[in-house]
């Protein structure tokens, strides 16, 4: 992979830290490693950020990649986890510095005064709804299974988008919960009749040959919000340079994921057939991954709408700021 230039948004920023040395296997927990207090020359810096196996999670991929290309003071350890709930347990008590998490599920948490802070995004568009053969119209799933990864998603709010569009309402399905690998299986052994979630799950359950891509999230909610680089508050207090540093290259990664980078790094982290991912990668895109507020009052209103939530936190309250910082 072709060395990146982040050295310049790195040097002079970070001098300091406690190295980890716990590995990212399984759904292992690691500690929280950054620090800016040690001021001592030539160590580095590492910040351990929890993730998801999905598509979603590439450019946190990407900008462990990158940084360590580019012998960075700057370095992150990658904690992977097998659901959303263990993953947030793990960032609401500190136990990784930060995450690649559903903003929505965030949000609730930011609620129950969990001090988290939303720092970009994590892609844009790039979800599906797949649903098997016998459903032609979002107006066919009246009294099917429609599976979603959790209550608290942008793929809650795009069943509920889709299905307005064709007057019908989340009352008229049976709305289940099941893990993202799961859904592909369960839609072609017939326990669900259609699914919206994160990638490569949407594309693999096309791949199986009894589904089909019944919207895109692009039809339906055009620079919808899903998922997201999301920071612990402690981390920030105690971390601010360390934490402009992070957020800056993992947005400047995000801009260096073309469709072949996307490849190579969901390839190296992923393990799934070449064939699901290039699918996957035709719906979702990496660049601009900045949270700009009209986008983000967007999510709430659809929130409120759709009863995920009846008081989502303000932009100000939890989007990261980092002059703040």
């Amino acid at each position: 992979m072709k060395k990146r230039i982040l050295t310049s948004l790195i040097t002079g920023a970070l001098l300091v830290s406690t190295a980890l040395s716990l590995t990212a296997c399984g759904s292992q927990q690691s500690q929280a490693g950054a620090t800016d207090a040690a001021q001592t020359s030539g160590e580095k810096t590492t910040v351990s950020i929890a993730y998801l196996p999905i598509t979603h999670a590439l450019p946190v991929f990407e900008l462990k990649n990158e940084l360590e290309a580019d012998n960075s003071n700057l370095q992150v350890e990658l904690v992977k986890y097998g659901s959303w709930p263990e993953l947030l347990e793990a960032l609401n008590t500190g136990k990784v510095d930060a995450a690649s998490v559903l903003v929505e599920l965030a949000m609730k948490s930011k609620q129950e005064n969990n001090d988290l802070k939303l720092a970009a995004l994590g892609h844009r568009d790039g979800n599906v709804i797949v649903a098997n053969d016998t459903i032609q119209s979002v107006k066919d799933l009246k009294g099917k299974t429609f599976a979603i990864p959790h209550r608290q998603s942008s793929h809650n709010i795009l069943m509920n988008l889709a299905l307005q569009e064709a007057g019908l309402t989340a009352e008229d399905l049976n709305v289940v919960e099941l893990a993202p690998t799961e859904m592909p299986s369960a839609l072609t052994s017939g326990q669900i009749d259609a699914y919206c979630v994160a990638e490569p799950f949407g594309a693999k359950g096309v791949s199986l040959g009894k589904g089909h891509v019944l919207k895109t999230s692009e039809e339906l909610w055009k620079d919808s919000l899903c998922c997201g680089l999301v920071l612990n508050g402690s981390f920030i207090e105690k971390n601010g340079e360390t934490a402009k540093t992070l957020v800056k290259s993992y947005e400047a990664a995000g801009d260096h994921l073309d469709k072949t980078t996307a490849f190579d790094v969901a390839k190296q982290y992923l393990g799934q057939d070449d064939d699901i991912l290039k699918t996957s990668l035709q719906w979702i895109s990496y660049n601009d991954l900045a949270i700009e507020q009209k986008v983000y009052d967007s999510l709430t209103k659809k929130m409120v709408e759709f009863k995920l939530t009846d008081n989502p936190p303000t932009y100000e309250d939890f989007v990261y700021q980092p002059e703040e910082a």
